[in-house]
């Protein structure tokens, strides 16, 4: 067993019965130069996560937790993709046009990947998502009812969007989510400070929240 000193309060878990779920660290959201900086955005609060999450992954690794990652990305042809989500805003760019790395958010352009030094390795479980929430449409409760996993370590971007949805949607489906506080980030600074208040508000509603630096 190990026991995280967590807010609001220690986070309890066998590694046996954990995983580690890193979302969406594609190179659109996360590079210069992709996607996410094409809109308007930042990307530095999201590439400056990549050495903890990469710590993450080791210390994961280490102790025999089963790793998850995620990728939102959606079939070439768009038959995974509502129209409402292609359609709303007026962006310079939408899902299938072509942007600074490809097809914007379709699985197998170069932007759609993973940053290289997060890549999965042989053994570990690579979710496509057509959603934000990681358990729609996808095999993930199947797989992790298999393994019996119990508990979920959250890493990721971005936390107020994909991540935050990921953890409400495995609350409701009975997981114990522990989110790493630095090793996920988001566009808006103080959108991340509010999620991580909101998850751990009301005696861990959503779950827990502690910096990587809490992990024994």
């Amino acid at each position: 067993m190990i026991t995280v000193s967590a807010a609001p309060f220690d986070y309890c878990f066998e590694p046996a019965r954990t995983a580690l779920v890193v979302i969406d660290m594609q190179r659109d959201f996360v590079e210069p130069g992709g996607f996410g900086e094409s809109l308007g955005n930042d990307v530095s609060p999201l590439a400056g996560i990549v050495p903890t999450v990469q710590r993450l992954l080791a210390w994961s690794r280490a102790r025999g937790l089963f790793v998850v990652h995620t990728r939102e990305a959606h079939r070439p042809d768009l038959s995974d993709c509502p129209p409402a989500k292609r359609e709303r805003g007026s962006p310079r760019l939408r899902i299938g046009d072509i942007g600074p790395m490809g097809r914007i958010l379709i699985d197998g352009e170069p932007g759609a990947g993973f940053v290289p030094t997060l890549a999965p390795v042989a053994g570990e479980l690579e979710i496509v998502k057509p959603g934000k929430g990681a358990f729609h449409a996808t095999a993930l409760q199947d797989t992790l009812r298999t393994r019996g996993i119990t508990h979920l370590l959250f890493a990721g971007v971005t936390t107020e969007v994909c991540v935050q949805t990921t953890m409400r949607e495995a609350n409701d489906r009975g997981y114990e989510c522990l989110l790493i506080e630095d090793a996920t980030a988001s566009y808006f600074p103080a959108f991340r400070q509010a999620t991580l208040e909101m998850i751990r508000a009301q005696g861990a509603i959503v779950g827990w929240t502690a910096p990587f630096g809490a992990l024994p």
